[in-house]
């Protein structure tokens, strides 16, 4: 457990001294956020309506910029080869790699996105289901985001092929997470309980295939 959680601090690490995924997604996250007032137009009725999908879009696609990140450096530098060749299960790195972006992206939008959901008018009864339904489901988001990063990082320019991939299994995730954020226990809670369900999942089945399609591009 030592080397994983000293796997998951190397990348945090680089993740702050880059500052390449991370800044380009909060960007990306903050200006959908801006501009969807100016594109819908002062009606706050509809921007209160619209607030938690829009979100959660900007959430998922704010991460799947940085998706193909996530491998793509230890593979250029050959790290991915010695994580490869240590005493560490290679489904345990592709974890950890997951965990840490995670970390450094994913978890700081979802924490973000409420409080820029005051920009776009966002119900103040919606805003504790909204942050709990966040951090679950970004939490799948980059565990699935893993997926679509080791499929592609033998490739150039994989990040379109990445979206690709990977955007089909974030659609129940997007669909859920849209109703977990309603203000009315009664739909919120069976959708959070999906989404607890989905990371569950992801957490079991993802290190599986990326470490899978990982070995295919190293041997």
């Amino acid at each position: 457990m030592s080397l994983v959680w000293a796997l998951i601090r190397r990348d945090l690490v680089l993740a702050l001294r880059q500052g390449g995924g991370a800044g380009t997604a909060l960007g990306f996250f903050l200006a959908v956020v801006v501009l969807l007032p100016i594109g819908l137009g002062p009606d706050q009725a509809l921007l209160q309506r619209l607030a938690p999908g829009s979100l959660w879009i900007a959430l998922l696609l704010s991460v799947l910029l940085s998706a193909d990140r996530i491998f793509q450096q230890d593979y250029e530098d050959g790290s991915l080869d010695i994580m490869a060749m240590g005493p560490v299960p290679f489904e345990i790195v592709a974890l950890g790699k997951a965990a840490a972006h995670w970390l450094s992206t994913s978890l700081p939008l979802a924490i973000a996105a409420p409080v820029l959901g005051f920009l776009i008018n966002l119900d103040p009864a919606v805003l504790a289901p909204l942050l709990l339904a966040m951090m679950m489901g970004s939490f799948t988001l980059s565990l699935l985001a893993a997926i679509g990063a080791a499929v592609t990082v033998g490739l150039r320019r994989g990040g379109l092929l990445v979206s690709l991939l990977v955007l089909p299994l974030y659609v129940p995730v997007l669909i859920f997470g849209v109703s977990a954020s309603a203000a009315g226990p009664d739909i919120a809670t069976p959708s959070l309980l999906i989404l607890i369900a989905l990371a569950f999942a992801s957490l079991v089945l993802s290190p599986l295939a990326a470490a899978a399609a990982l070995r295919s591009y190293l041997e």
